[in-house]
């Protein structure tokens, strides 16, 4: 386990107080290009990166950063070469895959992976979701308190307080100050009166008490025998 007080946490940028990195840890490198803020949990088998192979200098700011209070769940990717942003208590399921580089493809004559990549500029607001398996292409600005629904692959600026869907994500629910949501929800939330964790393809594992293990790789919420799934 990395916490800023072992060798590993000490070679980020920053690793702040009460955050920790499980183990087995994903390809992680370009530490000097990396802060991570206070409280955050990343999952096992996380991958972070700054730049596209160790050691290579990126200048004297972080590339990548993640806020406070963060959840990164078991198996994601956050990959960083220019710009990539993480706003405080991001919470995100397991098999999310972010990054601000993508490959060109302006020369039809030219294999695609033989060409210059393109970056653009990552951000994702503050209090957002992001189901399992979503991904944030390159140049997404993704508003607070926002839900990405599981499996979405999110592009262009998505507004504050509001639920995205689908290959390319649309806007399918969005919250207005004195209208509350639209569309209505369905229901009120039941009360929270168990948490249960679920395996990669959605079946019931076990019931549990709420810890990092339990965050890093998802929680429902269950009350008497329903299952809360995305809005």
């Amino acid at each position: 386990m990395v916490t800023a007080d072992t060798p590993a946490g000490q070679r980020f940028a920053a690793f702040g107080p009460g955050s920790m990195a499980a183990f087995p840890p994903g390809t992680v490198f370009g530490e000097r290009s990396i802060a991570i803020g206070s409280g955050t949990l990343i999952g096992a088998l996380v991958t972070l990166s700054a730049g596209m192979v160790p050691g290579q200098d990126l200048g004297p700011a972080p590339v990548l950063v993640v806020g406070d209070r963060c959840v990164i769940g078991r198996g994601s990717h956050i990959v960083a070469h220019h710009s990539l942003v993480i706003g405080d208590d991001v919470f995100t399921g397991p098999y999310v895959y972010i990054t601000d580089q993508n490959h060109g493809y302006a020369d039809p004559a030219v294999p695609i992976g033989r060409q210059l990549p393109v970056n653009a500029a990552v951000r994702i607001g503050s209090g957002s979701w992001l189901g399992a398996g979503a991904v944030v292409l390159p140049g997404a600005c993704v508003g607070r308190n926002v839900v990405i629904a599981a499996g979405s692959v999110v592009r262009g600026t998505v507004p504050d307080w509001c639920v995205v869907a689908g290959v390319p994500a649309r806007v399918v629910r969005t919250y207005r100050p004195g209208d509350g949501w639209s569309p209505p929800l369905s229901s009120a939330l039941p009360p929270i009166d168990r948490l249960v964790e679920f395996d990669a393809v959605g079946r019931l594992d076990a019931v549990g008490q709420l810890d990092g293990a339990d965050l890093a790789d998802g929680i429902g919420w269950v009350s008497g025998e329903r299952v809360d799934g995305l809005p």
